[in-house]
């Protein structure tokens, strides 16, 4: 996750330190504060689901192929992002949840778009359900994104606002979602912001980014004994 923040910095123009960085993926949603390459501070992060698995797991009960997250976002183009309402949970601080919308995206589906109230009494037939997901499939799909980016901007705006912080940059996965680049672009004319995006190729797992990490910590001198024992889950600079 390091290596997908400092992705920002492998091409012109990079972020100025301190810069906070969204990084959302199928497995992380962090905001993370960046006062050095070397000297990185998650600030925020999911309580349980992250944002990546949120599109994947609503694809999912929409009856999209894995991976969902790419195809919501083809479908979301086509589609009205206010013509349906999901709720936002209310989290405190700067960290984030995404259970609850699935959960209530699952109902709402379950219920052919009737109610978005949690009702297990009440379950349309499979062949309503199917056939509400057919006629409404983009505006679905547009409604989802829509909520799922709010919720992300939402606590990106209110870091910004507890930090001074107006260097905003998004990294992940999930950050090749063009929904989430527009209004990230869209956020930074409202508020300010000096926003930054790393390039398709360096959004998902990449050499890049990884060649851009090691480099800076070359430059502090933060070099391995040969005998060291690989880690997949080391913290920050380790």
């Amino acid at each position: 996750m390091q290596a997908h923040v400092l992705a920002n910095l492998i091409d012109d123009p990079k972020p100025a330190f301190p810069f906070l960085c969204l990084t959302v993926s199928g497995g992380h949603t962090q905001i993370v504060r960046c006062d050095s390459p070397t000297k990185l501070t998650i600030i925020g992060e999911t309580i349980d689901d992250a944002a990546g698995e949120a599109f994947d797991k609503s694809a999912k009960i929409l009856g999209l192929p894995y991976p969902g997250g790419p195809l919501i976002d083809k479908y979301a183009k086509e589609g009205n992002p206010l013509r349906f309402k999901f709720p936002e949970p209310q989290i405190p601080g700067l960290n984030f949840s995404f259970s609850g919308l699935k959960t209530s995206i699952l109902y709402f589906l379950q219920n052919a778009g009737k109610s978005l109230i949690f009702k297990e009494t009440f379950q349309a037939t499979e062949e309503e359900k199917q056939a509400f997901i057919k006629e409404n499939l983009a505006d679905i799909c547009a409604s989802i994104q829509h909520r799922i980016i709010t919720i992300l901007l939402n606590k990106v705006k209110k870091a910004s606002i507890e930090t001074g912080i107006k260097e905003i940059c998004i990294a992940g996965g999930v950050s090749a979602n063009s929904g989430l680049r527009t209004s990230l672009v869209e956020a930074g004319k409202k508020y300010n912001w000096n926003t930054y995006i790393p390039a398709f190729a360096y959004c998902t797992d990449n050499a890049g980014m990884i060649a851009i990490t090691g480099y800076y910590k070359f430059l502090e001198g933060q070099f391995a004994d040969l005998g060291e024992a690989a880690s997949a889950r080391s913290g920050w600079g380790s």
